[in-house]
């Protein structure tokens, strides 16, 4: 791969709670385990980072693939839901994705081919496939 943009991020404190900042001080953000894995919830948390990054990745990839097509993508979004859960098969712990998709100018058919289309583009994508299962729904189209 050639690289074209590189990001970089460090975290401190306790891991899950602490902080986490990007090196260009865009983002800085307190951290804390959710209510549901014991914390305070009174920060954000990995899962729900990656769900925004995946949402938005996903969306841009969608937009890149319509403007090709010369779709009509008004009000079109994503939205990811990450689920981080205990392993089946041995200890540690493990996430998997649902991203739900509204493209309400287009028919069904139209979006299931640009939804395959950017799942091929999008790097989000093209790094979980294979790792994780991802569950992608097509929510809302055209009638």
């Amino acid at each position: 791969m050639k690289s074209l943009y590189t990001a970089e991020a460090l975290a401190s404190g306790e891991g899950r709670d602490g902080t986490a900042v990007t090196k260009d001080g865009k983002l800085s953000v307190n951290l804390a385990s959710p209510v549901e894995l014991g914390g305070n919830g009174e920060g954000t948390n990995p899962e729900q980072l990656f769900a925004a990054g995946y949402a938005a990745c996903f969306h841009s990839a969608l937009r890149l693939v319509g403007r090709q097509t010369k779709a009509d993508l008004t009000d079109s979004a994503v939205a990811a839901k990450i689920h981080l859960g205990a392993l089946a098969d041995g200890p540690g712990y493990g996430i998997a994705a649902e991203l739900e998709i509204a493209l309400p100018s287009v028919d069904r058919k139209t979006a299931e081919d640009l939804v395959a289309r950017a799942h091929e583009v999008c790097p989000y994508s093209n790094a979980t496939r294979g790792n994780i299962t991802v569950d992608i729904k097509i929510l809302e189209v055209a009638a």
